[in-house]
C-alpha cells in the first residue's frame, strides 16, 4: 500500500516523538503539544503503535476515495475547455462561463486549484500597501465615474487599439454606458457618452474623472489644474449643473480603475470567442449582451432606493454638448472655426452682421451653427455649406418661409417672367392714371340734392 509523501513524513514525525516518550525522555503532554493534537489522540496513537507497529501510525482513510470526489473525466474536460477555447480568461470569469454555457457544476475553488495545479493560471501577486476604503454614495446617480481605456480590445485584430469609454455608477456599480471608439479619448467621444447617459437616466449629481486634457486645463505638466479656465466638457457640465470632481491618482479612482480591469479581463475574451473583428459589431455586442450580463453579475442595490438622477426637462442637449467658441463676424459676414469658413446670409432687420460677437458651435454630428444671443444666424454642414432655415413650428424638416397661400400660388403659377417678356394677358389691361383736369371736372359736376329724412 502506497502513501503520499506528506503522509509518510507525518508518520515518521509521530514515530519519533512516541519513541522519545516511551524511553521517558519527554512527558506525554509534550508529545501532544509537538503533534498539535489532544492527549486522547496521543493515547490512541500509542495503542496503535504497540499493536500494529509503524504501519499503524498512517491514516488509512487517505486510501479511500472521497464520495464527493470529482470524476477524472470532468476535471480533464474543464482543463481542456480552458486550454483550447478560453485561454486568457481569469478564473472567476471562466467559472461563470462554464457553468452557464457547458453545465459544469464544480465549485470555483476547485476550478482555481485545478488550473493552478495544471499551471494554466498563475498565483495572484501580493497586494500593495494598505489603503482606506471610501464608502460608496447611497443613491443611484449621486456620483458617476467616467474614464477611457486605450487597449487592444479586439483580440482578433491585435495590431489596432481602441478606446473604451465607460460610465460606472458609484452606488450600484452598474455599467451605465460602454462603447468602443477609434478616435481616442476625445471631447466629442466624452460628450457622446454623457448625452447617452443624460437621455436614458437623467442628470447625475456629480461626475468623477481623471485629469485628462478634455476634463481640466493644466498650465504645465506636474502642476495643479486651473479650474477657472473651463474646457469644453467643463463648460457643458457647468451649464447642466453637474459637480465635476477630479481625481489626482489612480488609487483615488479605484472604482473606475477596477471596472476597467474587469472589462479588460472579460470583454476582450468574449469578443474573441464571439469572433468579432469590427468596432461596430463589438459595440452592438456591448449593448445587447455584455452590459446586461455585467450589471446582473456585479450590480448591487443602493443603500437608498431614491434615485438622484434629475430629468433633463426642456434643456436642448444639442446646444450644450458641443464644441463652442466665441468669434467676431468679419466684414464679409463670415466666421471661421478650425479652418471651416461659415458665410452668414442676410438677416432680417440688419443691413450687415459685421462686427457682431457670436458663438460658433460644432455639434456632435459635425454640423455647425452660429448664435447671436438666443437667435440662430445660420446652420451649416460639416464642410461649411449653409442649410435652409427651419420655420418655427415645422415638424422635423426644412421649408421656405412665407405665407402658405402665397407658396401654393407660386407653385401653381410657376416661375414668374419679367414684365417686358411676359404676354399682355398675363397682367391684364393697363390702367391709365387719372389727370388733374378730370379731377376738377369731376368736382364741378352737379350732385343731387340730398335732404335729411324727418325723424332721423
Amino acid at each position: 500500500m502506497t502513501y503520499s509523501r506528506a503522509a509518510v513524513e507525518r508518520a515518521m514525525k509521530v514515530y519519533e516523538v512516541l519513541v522519545q516518550a516511551l524511553k521517558e525522555r519527554q512527558p506525554w503532554i509534550r508529545v501532544a503539544e509537538v503533534l498539535g493534537v489532544s492527549t486522547r489522540t496521543v493515547r490512541r496513537l500509542r495503542w496503535r503503535y504497540e499493536h500494529y507497529g509503524f504501519d499503524g501510525l498512517f491514516d488509512h482513510r487517505h486510501q479511500r476515495p472521497s464520495p464527493r470526489c470529482v470524476p477524472l473525466a470532468e476535471v480533464q474536460r474543464v482543463l481542456r475547455l480552458y486550454a483550447e477555447r478560453y485561454a486568457g480568461f481569469n478564473v472567476r470569469h471562466f467559472h461563470q462561463i462554464i457553468r452557464r454555457e457547458h453545465g459544469v457544476t464544480v465549485s470555483y475553488s476547485f476550478v482555481k486549484k485545478a488550473l493552478q495545479a495544471a499551471q494554466l493560471v498563475g498565483q495572484r501577486r501580493p497586494r500593495g500597501r494598505h489603503r482606506r476604503r471610501r464608502e460608496p454614495r447611497p443613491c443611484f446617480g449621486e456620483l458617476v465615474h467616467l474614464d477611457g481605456s486605450l487597449h487592444a480590445w479586439l483580440a482578433l485584430e491585435p495590431a489596432a487599439q481602441q478606446t473604451l469609454i465607460a460610465v460606472v455608477d458609484d452606488a450600484t456599480k452598474q455599467l451605465l454606458y460602454a462603447q468602443l471608439t477609434e478616435g481616442g479619448e476625445s471631447a466629442a467621444a466624452i460628450m457622446t457618452a454623457l448625452r447617452a447617459v443624460l437621455e436614458r437616466y437623467g442628470i447625475p449629481g456629480a461626475l468623477y474623472t481623471d485629469r485628462a486634457g478634455w476634463a481640466v486645463y493644466t498650465p504645465t505638466s506636474g502642476t495643479a489644474p486651473d479650474r477657472s479656465k473651463l474646457t469644453q466638457v467643463g463648460r457643458a457640465l457647468s451649464r447642466l449643473g453637474i459637480e465635476h470632481i477630479v481625481g489626482y491618482s489612480p488609487q483615488a479612482r479605484g472604482r473606475s480603475e477596477r471596472a476597467h480591469g474587469t472589462l479588460q479581463g472579460r470583454l476582450v475574451n468574449e469578443l474573441r470567442v464571439a469572433g468579432l473583428r469590427t468596432v461596430a459589431a463589438a459595440n452592438q455586442y456591448l449593448r445587447e449582451r455584455f452590459i446586461p450580463d455585467y450589471n446582473a453579475t456585479f450590480g448591487r442595490a443602493p443603500a437608498d432606493p431614491t434615485s438622484a438622477f434629475v430629468p433633463v426637462g426642456a434643456g436642448d442637449l444639442e446646444q450644450i454638448l458641443c464644441h463652442e467658441e466665441a468669434r467676431t463676424v468679419a466684414r464679409d459676414n463670415t466666421v471661421r472655426l478650425d479652418g471651416v469658413v461659415l458665410q452668414i446670409n442676410k438677416q432680417r432687420g440688419r443691413r450687415s452682421c459685421a462686427g457682431l460677437h457670436v458663438l460658433v458651435r460644432r455639434h456632435l454630428d459635425g454640423r455647425h451653427s452660429i448664435w447671436w444671443g438666443p437667435r440662430c444666424l445660420g446652420r451649416y454642414t460639416a464642410t461649411g455649406r449653409a442649410q435652409p432655415r427651419a420655420e418655427p413650428g415645422s415638424a422635423g424638416g426644412y421649408r421656405p418661409s412665407g405665407p402658405p397661400a402665397r407658396q401654393a400660388a407660386m407653385r401653381l403659377r410657376g416661375p414668374r417672367l419679367p414684365r417686358h417678356l411676359a404676354p399682355k394677358s398675363a397682367f391684364g389691361p393697363r390702367r391709365r392714371a387719372p389727370s388733374p383736369s378730370a379731377d376738377v371736372a369731376d368736382s364741378a359736376r352737379p350732385r343731387p340734392d340730398v335732404r335729411p329724412v324727418a325723424g332721423r
